[in-house]
C-alpha cells in the first residue's frame, strides 16, 4: 500500500465533506452533519483560520483524514492539539492508517512544543478506544465534557 499523509489543501475540500459525512453515517450522527466545503474552507483556509487537516492518501484516493486545533493548558503553561475528528474508510481499517494519522499528529505536537494531544470518543465505541489505548492513550474517567448550543448558548450569551 502506498500510504502518503499531507496537510489538506484547498482542493481536497470535497474530500474532507465527503469523510466527515462517513463519520457522521458511521457515529449514527448524519442529521447533525450539516457543514458545506464552504465552511470548511473557512474555518481551514481563510484568514481567521480556526483548524487544520491532515488527509491519507493511498495512491490518489483520500481514504481518511484527521482534523485537529490547538487549546492551552494553564497547569502545563503550554498549548495542546484538540483532534476533533480521525477516521479512516472501513475498507483501509487495520493497514495503520489511523495510527500513521496519529503519529503524524504526534510529530507536530512535538514539533510546536505541545504538552499534549487529546480527544473525545463515543462510549460506544470499543474498537476506537481500545486502539487508543494500545497506542498509550489514558481515559480521562474523572472528567465529564460539557456543551452549550442553540437556546441555551443564546440564553447565556444575553
Amino acid at each position: 500500500m502506498n500510504l502518503r499523509i499531507e496537510f489538506a489543501t484547498v482542493r481536497d475540500l470535497p474530500a474532507i465533506v465527503n469523510l466527515v459525512r462517513q463519520l457522521a453515517i458511521y457515529e449514527e450522527l448524519e442529521h447533525a452533519m450539516v457543514a458545506t466545503e464552504d465552511d470548511f474552507r473557512r474555518a481551514l483556509f481563510g484568514p481567521d483560520r480556526q483548524a487544520e487537516a491532515l488527509i491519507a492518501f493511498t495512491g490518489d484516493a483520500p481514504v481518511g483524514f484527521a482534523l485537529y486545533f490547538y487549546t492551552f493548558s494553564t497547569f502545563l503553561g503550554k498549548r495542546g492539539i484538540y483532534l476533533e475528528d480521525i477516521f479512516v474508510e472501513p475498507a483501509y481499517r487495520g493497514r495503520g492508517i489511523g495510527k500513521a494519522l496519529l503519529r503524524k499528529l504526534a510529530r507536530i505536537a512535538k514539533e510546536q512544543n505541545c504538552g499534549r494531544m487529546e480527544w473525545s470518543v463515543l462510549t460506544w465505541n470499543q474498537p476506537s478506544i481500545d486502539f487508543y489505548r494500545r497506542l498509550g492513550a489514558v481515559t480521562l474517567e474523572e472528567w465529564r465534557m460539557f456543551r452549550l448550543t442553540g437556546g441555551a448558548l443564546e440564553a447565556l450569551g444575553k
